[in-house]
């Protein structure tokens, strides 16, 4: 089930400035992203490169993309958020999310044909500054059948910003998401 996001309006700044955050995304190194923790669900490369884990900054990710980070601050209850890229022929498999308590919402940065997301019965694909938000509790995959990566920004906020989160797994605080050759 998506949510057309014109139903939060906070999401049209990001919208706005997508070339921007694409070009932050270009200057990063590709060593700076990292495998997505839950392998379990996905073959293929599926990188991660993290800029807000549980409403915190990852500050030496922020510090080399101060626009999208900055755009990201001002989204109310925000949890999560990063860059997600898959690799040429990834397929993520149904899963599902841990908590009814945030959304999901894409911008489409990197975004090839033969690549898109199911979520429920629906399945919808990216364009370049496209955004979608869906509640990502209902089951749902995603794959990339062309031949290069596709990038979206990836982000969580809360349903009601007001009330704290009760319900993401305490592993979440484990997993690695800032690269080792970061900062060599």
């Amino acid at each position: 089930m998506f949510i057309e996001s014109t139903e939060y309006p906070f999401l049209k700044p990001i919208q706005d400035q997508w070339r921007d955050i694409l070009s932050e995304l270009s200057a990063l190194e590709k060593e700076y992203f990292v495998k997505w923790p839950e392998r379990s669900i996905y073959d293929g490369n599926w990188t991660v490169f993290a800029l807000f884990r549980l409403g915190e900054h990852i500050q030496l990710h922020n510090l080399l993309c101060p626009i999208t980070s900055s755009l990201l601050e001002k989204v109310p209850g925000l949890v999560n958020a990063g860059f997600s890229s898959l690799a040429s022929g990834v397929y993520i498999g149904p899963h599902y999310g841990y908590t009814k308590e945030v959304l999901r919402c894409h911008i489409g940065l990197i975004t090839p044909p033969n690549c898109a997301i199911r979520v429920g019965s629906e399945i919808r694909s990216w364009d370049p500054g496209s955004s979608f938000v869906f509640d990502d509790t209902q089951e749902h995959e995603a794959w990339n059948r062309s031949g290069s990566t596709r990038v979206v920004l990836l982000f969580d906020f809360k349903r009601n910003p007001d009330l704290p989160l009760t319900q993401f797994p305490d592993d979440i605080h484990q997993y690695q998401l800032v690269s080792d050759e970061l900062g060599k």
